[in-house]
């Protein structure tokens, strides 16, 4: 059966948006551009310089309303859509900018936790892996998960960037160490993907309303969804491309 590229999805700041392309020129040794460019740490955030864990930063798991956040990235700008709050254009990297984004965000992020307080980059994309990755899914697996749970749930839930169709659910695990031809990139596939809380919350809403994470376990017996990859061969990746594992 033939597979083809059915989605692509960036997040430019991690956790607080999403955004469908049709196309993007992935690098070797790097993530889709424009993915996880910035995060927003905690008030209490211990960073090193470069890339640091998701413990650090304001995220879905532990703020539901933040997964109802879409997102345009517009040069250096972010424009922000909730459907509880007005639209924000801001510059993340711009001091001046953040207290209005501050502001915008307060009335998403759970009183009784942690506060956001400022906006910080890697020079890499801000990926829950230690290592430069693409995050790969799978619709038939989505499908399968969504069956268990007797609801459709959307791919959003799992902030993805690269969605493939025309596999077998779950097949993607048998791909661990092997390597995958998408459109004219190669990507070399590393590792599962463990999942979180945020998975439970409905995109559209920002309300929790599925327990993803209960019907993994009970029906696999884990609660993996997708596979992280490296680019080990830079080239276009357009929406229906072939994919091919090589």
């Amino acid at each position: 059966m033939t597979w083809v590229l059915a989605r692509i999805c960036r997040h430019p700041i991690k956790a607080h948006g999403r955004e469908d392309l049709a196309s993007v020129l992935l690098s070797a040794g790097a993530c889709l551009p424009g993915d996880r460019r910035w995060a927003v740490a905690l008030e209490a955030a211990r960073l090193v310089d470069g890339w640091n864990p998701c413990s650090n930063f304001h995220r879905g798991a532990k703020a539901p309303a933040l997964m109802a956040i879409s997102s345009e990235l517009e040069g250096d700008s972010v424009i922000l859509h909730h459907p509880e709050r007005p639209d924000l254009r801001f510059r993340p990297d711009s001091p001046d900018d953040l207290p209005a984004f501050l502001e915008w965000l307060a009335p998403l992020s759970p009183p009784d936790r942690v506060q956001p307080a400022r906006i910080v980059s890697a020079g890499r994309g801000m990926t829950d892996s230690p290592f430069p990755s693409v995050a790969i899914l799978s619709n038939a697996s989505l499908r399968a998960l969504s069956h268990l749970l007797g609801q459709d749930l959307s791919p959003h839930r799992f902030r993805g960037n690269l969605w493939i169709e025309g596999t077998t659910a779950f097949e993607e695990f048998d791909w661990i160490g092997r390597r995958l031809r998408i459109g004219q990139a190669v990507l070399k596939v590393e590792k599962r993907i463990t999942r979180c809380a945020a998975t439970q919350v409905n995109p559209e809403t920002g309300h929790p309303d599925a327990d993803t994470l209960t019907a993994l376990k009970a029906h696999y017996g884990h609660r993996d969804f997708g596979i992280y990859a490296v680019v080990t061969e830079g080239g276009t990746v357009n929406l229906n491309d072939k994919v091919t594992l090589l």
